[in-house]
């Protein structure tokens, strides 16, 4: 899955979102061995009102926590992780690598020692090697949800249901085609992104689908979609979908 990580983002030049995010890891961490711009100003999709996602890389002590703020009338998102806690939130990534991403592909804000370029490529080596994936059992978890939000799209009884549910297939169909390509995932404004990236001919169909259910009420474009995905995952699953507990502690 190398092909589908993103280089570290070029930064951007007299970028005023990027002088104000270094000008205030400067001002509230000046300890930082290393300190990182990501989301959408790094992707290069920021508006006016995005907020500032930071991921920082203090000395060893230093206390770790995630912390929002507000800097200058903007939101400001920090992370803040020391050389002993950074690994295990760039490997907790419930298939969606969010800080993986922040160290690998963000605007280097600052770097002491070569501590940028070190945990970059750490964090780099865990994008290219893609999401652990996921078993038999789990894989067919996930077809029996994606069958039964699809028979509840084909059985919409109004247009409130139709938009609810199709946005419930559409999720788990992202997910679903994420998985079957070994591609991160998203959840919000960012998983039509992952999932374009995933497939540049199934994905598009997909988020062009459900962006149909919503301006015109027709399913019938993402229905097709849906049954591409489960016939190639193995078809839907309906009756014969079963699960067992561990039985209760005495």
């Amino acid at each position: 899955m190398g092909d589908l990580v993103p280089a570290p983002a070029p930064v951007p030049p007299k970028n005023p979102s990027v002088q104000q995010a270094r000008e205030l890891v400067r001002t509230h961490f000046p300890q930082a061995d290393a300190a990182f711009l990501g989301g959408s100003v790094a992707a290069g999709t920021a508006t006016p009102t995005s907020d500032l996602d930071i991921a920082v890389l203090c000395p060893v002590g230093h206390e770790t926590f995630r912390n929002t703020t507000r800097e200058d009338g903007r939101l400001v998102e920090w992370f803040v992780h020391t050389p002993e806690t950074v690994d295990r939130f760039l490997e907790e990534h419930d298939r969606r690598a969010t800080m993986a991403n922040i160290y690998g592909c963000g605007i280097v804000l600052v770097s002491t020692n070569g501590a940028a370029d070190e945990v970059a490529a750490r964090a780099r080596a865990i994008l290219a090697a893609g999401p652990p994936r996921r078993d038999a059992q789990e894989l067919e978890a996930l077809r029996y949800s994606l069958t039964d939000a699809y028979d509840d799209l084909t059985d919409a009884r109004n247009e409130y249901e139709q938009l609810a549910t199709a946005s419930c297939v559409a999720e788990i169909s992202a997910n679903l085609l994420c998985e079957l390509r070994g591609a991160w995932t998203a959840r919000g404004k960012w998983l039509p992104r992952r999932v374009r990236e995933a497939d540049p001919e199934l994905g598009p169909r997909l988020t062009d689908a459900w962006l149909t259910v919503a301006r015109s009420g027709e399913a019938a474009p993402l229905l097709g979609v849906v049954s591409a995905l489960l016939d190639e995952a193995g078809g839907p699953i309906r009756e014969g979908f079963r699960r067992t507990a561990p039985p209760a502690e005495s």
